[in-house]
């Protein structure tokens, strides 16, 4: 793993990665933008060690891309939600899903996003093949793709 402190180099992809480069950890947000919240609805996606989730909700939490809520008092439970900087890595996940369509799963993606309002293809730049509207994290829904990926849900509602 990279060092935390770049000395010699001062590299703004270093840096993210991280935050943010581990394979669970962005599985994790891919999974908060289709609606995940509590820690069994992660745990249930990717399939993570228990232990493993406990460790990697906590640094998000730490580094601020998601937000705890008490969503249940006695005994309290919480619902992690995406903060604004968790949002804002929507389309980091949107370009890596799209690169792996092209590359990884060619002709038959897994996973279709789709612009809610008019049912529009999401493009390169996420923005609407069919009305043209430029579209953010709550405007799209992921639906079953030609490769049987996940089922339909909404992108996201942090």
């Amino acid at each position: 793993m990279l060092g935390r402190t770049y000395d010699s180099q001062v590299c703004s992809v270093a840096g993210s990665l991280e935050l943010v480069g581990e394979r669970w950890t962005l599985l994790i947000v891919r999974d908060a933008f289709m609606g995940a919240r509590r820690f069994e609805d992660f745990q249930r996606r990717t399939g993570m060690a228990r232990n493993v989730l406990t460790d990697r909700l906590g640094r998000l939490v730490d580094d601020g891309i998601f937000k705890r809520v008490p969503y249940q008092e006695h005994p309290v439970r919480f619902e992690y939600r995406l903060t604004e900087k968790g949002i804002d890595l929507w389309p980091v996940i949107i370009s890596l899903l799209q690169w792996g369509d092209r590359y990884v799963y060619p002709g038959r993606a897994p996973v279709l996003l789709v612009h809610k309002r008019c049912g529009g293809a999401v493009d390169d730049h996420r923005i609407c093949e069919t009305c043209g509207a430029k579209l953010g994290p709550r405007d799209v829904e992921a639906r079953q793709g030609i490769g049987g990926g996940m089922v339909a849900s909404r992108v996201a509602s942090a």
